[in-house]
């Protein structure tokens, strides 16, 4: 029998919240960065994440690790290999072919106009340089809305600000934000924070782990409604059920309710369906 829960958010109090499916997974259960997914994701119309790396010619495929045998029957780093080395190629987890970027521009063209899909990029500029810069240009510029582009490297966020104004932008200022906490408190979070929203890449989303969250609203500030005063959108990152099949336990019904409560625009989770399921279960 077919599950009545897509996986794509969850309705509360008059709000919509987006699930995110995390490296193309619907499940843990998924392998690792699978076309089969994300095809699925394009024709609902899901949020959908995936990694990627630059490859010798300037070119991308869809990996976390700088090293092909991290994740794949290759050997090498990525960046150091061409296109036709890597589709030789399989992942270690789900024997399926990586996914290159040419392939994921084709694909995108035939997505639910809701879809959107988040390029977590894992070079550096420096690495990409221009040609992979030109690369995202021939192959994206035309993607739109339905790109957001993130990043640990805000100068590559703002070189795609310049070279492809039409896609959305995304920072994750989460391991700066708990370092202050712990040194400085929350008055530093705030004006960091409000600092980085001002800043140069002009985010439209900003990627924040859960658990920070919570704490600062334990603490009495609250970071989402200080990102929504600013006109930016918030990704709360990454919430797993510890049992997708049984569902919340109490610590996790309690955590995620309170998140829920502090309006995230979307959760990013490996599990999408279980959690929908999930808070159906308990009256969300």
């Amino acid at each position: 029998m077919a599950s009545i829960f897509s996986g794509l958010g969850i309705a509360h109090q008059g709000r919509f919240t987006r699930l995110k499916w995390h490296r193309l997974r619907r499940s843990l259960k998924d392998p690792l960065f699978s076309a089969g997914v994300m095809a699925e994701g394009f024709r609902l119309g899901a949020s959908t994440e995936l990694d990627l790396r630059v490859r010798a010619d300037g070119g991308f495929v869809v990996l976390h690790d700088e090293e092909l045998e991290g994740e794949t029957t290759g050997h090498g780093p990525i960046r150091a290999t061409l296109p036709e080395a890597i589709r030789g190629l399989t992942l270690l987890e789900g024997g399926h072919p990586p996914i290159l970027s040419e392939d994921l521009a084709t694909m995108l063209e035939t997505a639910h106009p809701d879809a959107l899909l988040q390029f977590d990029m894992k070079d550096e500029l420096a690495v990409i340089g221009a040609r992979g810069m030109d690369h995202l240009a021939d192959y994206f510029a035309s993607a739109g809305s339905s790109i957001i582009v993130s990043g640990a490297d805000l100068d590559l966020i703002v070189a795609v600000k310049q070279r492809l104004p039409d896609l959305k932008r995304g920072i994750d200022p989460t391991d700066k934000l708990m370092e202050i906490y712990r040194g400085q408190g929350l008055k530093a979070v705030e004006a960091d924070l409000r600092d980085d929203m001002a800043g140069p890449t002009e985010p439209d989303t900003i990627y924040l782990a859960w658990q920070l969250v919570l704490q600062a609203a334990k603490d009495g500030l609250d970071l989402i409604g200080l990102c929504h005063d600013a006109g930016r959108l918030v990704d709360a990152w990454t919430f797993n059920l510890k049992n997708p099949d049984a569902g919340f336990d109490d610590e996790e019904a309690r955590d995620f309710a309170a998140l829920m409560a502090l309006k995230p625009d979307q959760i990013t989770t490996d599990e999408p369906v279980a959690t929908e399921r999930a808070w159906a279960r308990i009256g969300g």
